[in-house]
């Protein structure tokens, strides 16, 4: 639901969504212009004003794509780094595109005729291989690169390797996105395809050269009735439909992939597949297949079923030709049948959402080509030790991997350590994703090299199982894991197998998480410093025993300084959370060290710890952009004062991107940073300071204690903070204090100020008038017990939004001096405030004289406030004068609720002065009114007893007993106010 003035802006290329969505208004978007067209062209085409003679002929191709951004960047990608001829050839090919001469309407020829050109631009086929590839998938799809590989693989040529053809996938990818043909996703591993790209590459994929026929999410329920030949098909995609029925007798001689979506409940027939003996890739999604029916299929190299319901397995050792075998999320299939163990051309196996019972002994050993094997989690818990489970039944055991020599991805699930062999070892992989225990496994491939552990004890692992694991590992988790000392599992074990002094240990790890290990003292030992190399996240959380998270110890010997400065200098993200015991998170000298990269420092409920940096550390702080501490009961400084003996105290300290600071619940610290700091802090645009009971000051100078005089602290002066726009403050007795540190030095667009009983009398206004608010939007107040004004003197010309909340001293909201200045409120919220007794009082300090008079009435006006929110105002009896209600004309909700001694919302003092109010009053944008719980609203209005309301659509009057007024429909639709007259008897 919209409010508040929200609006939706809705672009489409197609008239008639403009008729059906009723937008209005509609504004035509037209092409760039010729000077804007050469400007883009240029940027995506590289060109310099100083290549005069090329540049001529690039004119005469930008013209060509007549104003178009697409074709404009495709255009120009495309042609980049070209020579001049090349680009004399471009002009003339797209003036003669074949594109040019189809039934097209007029824009759309200049479209496709540029995308073709690009396309036959590309240098490698297997770039436009990948191309026409994923016009195969629905519109808008988000679609996975792994898929891509999978329906591919066949047709790539002189690939020696399942990843090889990955990697020609990535690089074709790659090469389409620089040229704007692909974009990337929110989402890793994932792209998509224009829409108007997408339908240039069916038309170059349906001639007869490519013989694609793509009708995919679509919507067809039944086999699609093609003009094209059946001979010529040499493609099919009927993805994103859910067919409900499938012809036999169907024939396509050249037929080699066919990717399929059916109904769940739909058999294919037995006799489907016999008219496409070509076939080398089968993806099928949905309905029910029996094996035997690909019997004739003897080409085929991928076989992807998924979500579909399989039978007779066995007739798998017919397809001897199978490279690549998927069961994604096929619940029937409960056991591999041992014939998979003939096909000796396998290269990649995947079961990933199988819940499989069995896997027969030495099925997987006598798979000698494997070179991926993908069983995540959950879908086999049955590994044998000695090839026997304890059902009795033969089950696979572990120690086939190491029989499978060209075995480079692994994905799988041990769900108990008893399910690994004695001696047994993990053999060298590429990629792998292993979890130990009741753990997750990441559906889909394995992108990187991933152990987790979860739910097991230390003691029982044999660390020389993973032995040729930890030296690629990337990224490492431990979960409720009894016994664990550091990463390295156990640092004896480790070293009794000849891996302490291995310079190459966990060099690769870029990932940490640690949850739940109550026994581990230190996560990173001296011991393993390379792996402090590379390490880019680090999570660590509910240790009980945690002492330190980073042992640095001193630099070997040999070693120079200049390659030890590489010491975390590639973290980005550090998270610390509920870690009773941790004294510090660097323990040595930090000389060695580098946080350059870090962006994100996330801490909470670190009792113990009562600095966070030295200012050695504080200075490499210069890509630190957010900042968050809360309940860290013992911290005294974020800096601490010095550093150690041997480290050179910096002149001046980091923090130069820092965007987002929170502090809360440290009552141990007495100020933020040292006023050192306050030059770097540019770029900081919000800063959140809740209950820190001795926190007196932001910024602090070193150099004793301030002064107190009249009742203010004088504080050290330090530059502006530029970028400041969010301020939240709370639960600080001392609020004056902290915002007298910043006045004149923010450009605040939001103030937020909750919790504060030391503001009283009227020292916050005066604090809040210090403060630079010309450029402030948002003012929040909340729980303020003994506030009685909020601002004194202050124009807020900029001010849209204000909430004031249990604010049980305060009589009144504005000034009618002030109301001049508001002219752009867009929303008033004011609740639980007892003591209010007028939301706009007069300019002066008489408690007694508050009450408007009729030449104060003249000018009052909320030209924009469209929102107006009242509830729990105890002492108040009205809301606004009504000759205001002319000055409220985009005002669309009003609500009023549980005030006891409210008796009008608009109106007409007897004892002030007379203004003139119009017979007939209107609120002409008011679409929502709600009168609840009043006990004592007598009418809407005094002073004029009808309002009308053109725009009306919710009403709700309920628990007013008292009141008189009445709300009438018109014959126009739009309602009014009537004065109830009470009959006599």
């Amino acid at each position: 639901m919209l409010t508040g003035g929200c609006k939706v802006l809705l672009t489409t290329r197609l008239r008639d969504i403009w008729s059906y969505m009723e937008c209005q208004p509609i504004v035509f978007l037209r092409i760039l212009s010729e000077n804007e067209a050469w400007a883009l062209f240029k940027i995506n085409a590289g060109l310099r004003d100083e290549d005069s003679n090329l540049n001529t002929v690039a004119k005469k191709v930008a013209r060509e794509c007549q104003g178009l951004p697409i074709a404009l960047v495709t255009v120009g990608r495309a042609l980049r780094d070209k020579s001049t001829v090349e680009w004399e050839v471009a002009s003339k090919q797209l003036k003669n595109s074949q594109f040019k001469h189809m039934e097209l309407i007029g824009e759309q020829k200049n479209i496709y005729s540029c995308l073709k050109f690009s396309y036959d631009y590309l240098k490698h086929e297997e770039t436009k291989l990948c191309f026409l590839l994923c016009c195969l998938f629905p519109e808008d799809y988000n679609i996975p690169i792994e898929d891509l590989m999978r329906v591919g693989y066949g047709l790539h040529q002189d690939v020696e390797s399942i990843e090889d053809t990955r990697k020609q996938v990535h690089v074709a990818i790659n090469t389409l996105k620089d040229c704007c043909m692909l974009l990337g996703t929110e989402f890793e591993g994932y792209v998509k395809m224009h829409d108007l790209v997408r339908d240039v590459a069916i038309q170059i994929a349906s001639s007869k050269e490519h013989g694609f026929m793509v009708k995919a999410g679509i919507g067809l329920k039944e086999w699609p009735r093609s003009t094209k030949s059946f001979e010529s098909c040499k493609t099919i995609s009927l993805m994103g439909n859910k067919l409900t029925e499938l012809p036999e007798g169907l024939v396509y001689p050249q037929l080699k992939v066919l990717l399929l979506e059916l109904d769940d409940g739909l058999n294919v027939p037995e006799r489907f597949f016999e008219g496409m003996k070509e076939i080398e890739v089968l993806s099928l999604e949905g309905g029910c297949l029996s094996l035997q029916s690909l019997e004739f299929s003897t080409n085929l190299q991928s076989l992807l079923l998924i979500k579909c319901k399989c039978n007779d397995l066995i007739c798998l050792r017919k397809l001897q030709r199978l490279e690549i075998l998927c069961f994604i999320w096929c619940s029937s299939v409960k056991e591999l049948p041992d014939e998979i163990g003939e096909l000796k051309e396998l290269r990649l196996l995947d079961v990933t959402g199988c819940i499989l019972r069995r896997i027969p002994v030495n099925l997987i050993g006598r798979l000698k080509r494997l070179e991926e094997l993908l069983i995540g989690v959950s879908c086999f818990e049955g590994w044998g030790v000695v090839g026997c489970d304890r059902t009795g039944g033969m089950n696979a055991s572990l120690t086939e991997l190491n029989l499978l020599s060209h075995l480079a991805v692994l994905s799988l699930n041990i769900p108990r350590v008893e399910c690994i062999p004695r001696d047994f070892v993990f053999p060298r992989l590429l990629k792998y994703d292993i979890v130990l225990g009741n753990g997750y496994s990441r559906t889909g491939h394995p992108t990187s090299t991933r152990l987790n552990f979860r739910d097991i004890s230390a003691a029982s692992l044999n660390a020389k199982t993973f032995e040729q694991l930890f030296p690629t590992v990337s990224q490492i988790g431990f979960r409720n894991v009894e016994g664990l000392e550091s990463i390295a599992l156990s640092c004896d074990q480790m070293t009794s197998h000849g891996h302490g002094s291995q310079k190459d240990f966990l060099q690769r790890l870029e990932d940490v998480e640690v949850y739940g290990c109550r026994d581990t003292r230190t996560v990173f030992p001296a011991k393993w410093r390379q792996a402090l190399n590379n390490i880019t996240r680090v999570e660590i959380d509910d240790c009980e025993s945690l002492e330190e998270i980073f042992e640095l110890g001193e630099a070997d010997e040999g070693i120079n300084e200049e390659k030890e400065l590489r010491l975390l200098s590639s973290l980005t993200r550090l998270v610390l959370r509920s870690l009773p015991e941790l004294k510090c998170i660097w323990k040595g000298p930090t000389r060695h060290v580098s946080l350059r990269s870090l962006i994100h420092l996330d801490l909470w409920s670190l009792h113990k710890l009562t600095f966070i940096f030295t200012p050695y550390l504080a200075q490499s702080l210069v890509h630190l952009e957010t900042l968050r501490i809360h309940y860290c009961s013992e911290l005294k400084h974020l800096i601490s004062e010095k550093d150690d003996e041997r480290e050179i105290i910096p002149e001046s300290l980091g923090f130069l991107k820092l965007k987002t600071l929170f502090i809360s619940g440290c009552d141990e610290l007495e100020y933020v940073f040292p006023v050192s700091v306050s030059p770097s802090l540019l770029n900081l645009e919000e800063m959140d300071i809740e209950f820190g009971a001795n926190l007196k000051q932001i910024f602090y100078s070193g150099e004793g204690d301030a002064l107190a005089r009249d009742g203010i602290i004088n504080f050290p002066q330090q530059r502006e903070l530029p970028s400041l726009q969010v301020l939240h403050i709370k639960g600080h007795e001392k609020l004056g204090d902290l915002l007298a540190q910043l006045q004149g030095h923010t450009n605040l667009r939001e103030i937020h100020i909750t919790d504060c009983k030391g503001a009283q009398d009227r020292r916050t206004g005066h604090e809040l008038s210090l403060l630079s608010l010309e450029t402030l939007h948002l003012l929040s107040m909340s729980s303020m017990p003994d506030m009685r004004c909020i601002w004194k003197g202050l124009v807020l010309s900029h001010l849209t939004s204000l909430k004031v909340c249990d604010c049980q001293k305060l009589t009144h909201v504005f000034t009618g001096s002030m109301v001049a200045s508001l002219v752009q409120l867009n929303k008033i919220v004011i609740s639980d405030c007892e003591e209010l007794e007028q939301i706009i009082a007069k300019d002066n300090d008489d408690e007694k004289d508050q009450i408007l008079s009729g030449s104060d009435l003249q000018s009052l006006c909320f030209p924009n406030l469209c929102q107006v929110d009242i509830r729990g105002c105890n002492k108040l009896r009205s809301l606004f004068p009504v000759a205001m209600a002319s000055g409220l004309p985009k005002l669309e909700r009003l609500q009023v609720r549980d005030s006891s001694q409210l008796l009008v919302v608009f109106w007409q003092d007897d004892h002030a002065s007379p203004v003139n109010v119009e017979k007939q009053m209107v609120l002409p944008n008011l679409s929502s009114l709600r009168l609840d719980n009043l006990p004592t609203i007598v009418c809407f209005s005094l002073g004029c007893d009808d309002f009308l309301f053109p725009r009306l659509e919710d009403l709700i009057v309920d628990e007013c007993p008292k009141l008189t007024t009445k709300f009438a429909n018109k014959t126009n639709g739009s309602m009014s106010t009537q004065l109830e007259v009470s009959q006599s008897s």
